[in-house]
């Protein structure tokens, strides 16, 4: 794709999984370590066209449910706590940002512009991963699984991450629309523009006709230029 330029924003609230790194083979590995053993799992098409942008609860909850049966508030938790472990184990091998994502985070951040990250990952997997890759200090607002009720596409994560931002910059926001949400899922992009915000989809995890709901569409970071 050409080169893309955005008008400047008030603030950028980044999606993390699929597009700061490429986790989401990771994550399902974790699923796939999880469930198979109960009998349970799904393939990767399936991943990708229906468990991709879930938190962790909603995704066993789907699993269950394909499998026609419930799972309880215990069982639950004790499956997203063995999800996370499993999850931990492959981020021993490493794990490599995508291309530009850092760049821009680096220097938007250095420009003084508001930053927030919203994930429907949990926390404890977020935060070694942005020590790794030395932006924490990029994002003082982190909207993570843990922190909602509801994940993606429900728009709670993104009102949250866009009323936290607000409160720690309370004479530089105005309203959402005055913002941009980066996103790489049909999900994540309904999340999005249910809290009133504007929305950058990249290309990483589905195609551009998938992602028709953005107002702007890239194959990569590294092609995006916030003007002023």
């Amino acid at each position: 794709m050409n080169p893309l330029s955005l008008p400047r924003p008030e603030a950028v609230i980044f999606d993390f999984d699929g597009i700061l790194v490429d986790t989401e083979p990771m994550h399902y590995e974790a699923f796939r370590k999880v469930l198979e053993p109960r009998g349970m799992g799904f393939t990767w098409k399936d991943y990708v066209e229906t468990y991709m942008g879930y938190d962790d609860r909603d995704a066993f909850r789907e699993a269950f449910r394909a499998k026609g049966t419930g799972i309880d508030a215990v069982n639950l938790a004790e499956l997203v706590v063995e999800k996370s472990r499993a999850f931990h184990d492959g981020l021993r091998n490493g794990v490599s940002p995508y291309p530009g994502a850092v760049p821009m985070i680096e220097s938007l951040h250095a420009d003084g512009l508001p930053l927030a990250l919203c994930s429907g990952a949990l926390r404890s997997d977020i935060d070694p991963i942005l020590a790794r890759l030395g932006v924490a200090r990029c994002f003082p607002v982190i909207v993570a699984a843990d922190d909602v009720r509801k994940s993606k596409p429900d728009p709670e994560s993104y009102g949250l991450a866009f009323r936290k931002l607000s409160e720690t910059y309370p004479s530089r926001m105005t309203i959402p629309e005055a913002s941009i949400a980066v996103e790489d899922t049909p999900a994540g992009i309904r999340s999005a523009k249910g809290a009133g915000l504007r929305v950058l989809a990249v290309t990483n995890s589905y195609g551009a006709g998938e992602l028709s709901g953005a107002d702007w569409i890239t194959d990569s970071l590294e092609n995006v230029r916030i003007d002023g």
